[in-house]
């Protein structure tokens, strides 16, 4: 209408919408309505050097994760291959390649929207080929075969909960142990409670594979509030062989 179409000259923009709440579709799509449009929903968002481009319509953004990449950004993972079990749109794929190092990172997605931008965005960036993009369902058969025992690190970047994930996760842990990044909505002061159950679930999932684990909190990171008194956590887990098979 023309009120919109005048807020988007105001602001030089060329897309003007309206943020609905996130899908709950298993994709977790975007709810942007678009008032404005030169019909062109693709954007270019910068944060930290990394670009990021996404179809508005299609995939969300979360401006709140922006502490979580930094951190990552910050790890030196030279020569490590990692495996990000909810790729998106390279949320942590990104920051882990360009700045963090990473010898090789595993991209899963189902999300064919996601797909598309995390493709393009790691040519954007310049590290396509050090990336692999593995599409379909993490708890598919087909897709734990290609990332078995290849990570030194697991990120498990879904909330509420990335607990369906977790199979794979132990499943893509290299022999010799790593790290699992586990991200949780947790309600505010049981965070380190939570971490301990992560601990007992994961050194069982461990004990199936095979073999005696040690499974340590080595920290708990809270990214923001999620909802009132509800934090989204990441919990950070040391996962190491005690006895060779």
């Amino acid at each position: 209408n023309a009120t919109s179409r005048l807020f988007a000259t105001m602001l030089a923009a060329r897309l003007l919408g309206v943020q609905d709440e996130v899908a709950d579709d298993g994709f977790r799509s975007s709810g942007v309505r678009l008032l404005v449009s030169d019909g062109n929903p693709w954007v270019l968002h910068v944060d930290n050097h990394i670009k990021y481009t996404f179809d508005v319509t299609r995939c969300m953004f979360s401006s709140g994760n922006i502490t979580e990449k930094l951190r990552v950004a910050k790890w030196n993972l030279a020569g490590e291959v990692v495996v990000d079990l909810y790729a998106g749109i390279g949320y942590w794929t990104l920051p882990i390649l360009v700045h963090a190092k990473a010898a090789h990172v595993f991209c899963c997605e189902w999300n064919p929207a996601s797909i598309d931008a995390l493709r393009k965005g790691l040519v954007l960036n310049g590290v396509a080929d050090r990336a692999t993009v593995v599409e379909g369902d993490n708890r598919c058969g087909t897709t734990v075969e290609r990332i078995r025992r290849v990570a030194a690190r697991v990120i498990l970047g879904l909330i509420p909960t990335s607990s369906d994930g977790w199979p794979a996760a132990v499943e893509a842990l290299q022999d010799q142990g790593g790290f699992m990044h586990v991200h949780e909505n947790v309600r505010d002061g049981e965070e380190a409670e939570h971490a301990e159950k992560c601990v007992s679930c994961f050194s069982a999932l461990l004990a199936k594979r095979g073999g005696s684990w040690e499974v340590s909190v080595v920290h708990i990171e809270k990214v923001k509030w999620y909802a009132p008194r509800v934090r989204h956590v990441v919990i950070d887990l040391c996962c190491r062989p005690t006895v060779a098979d």
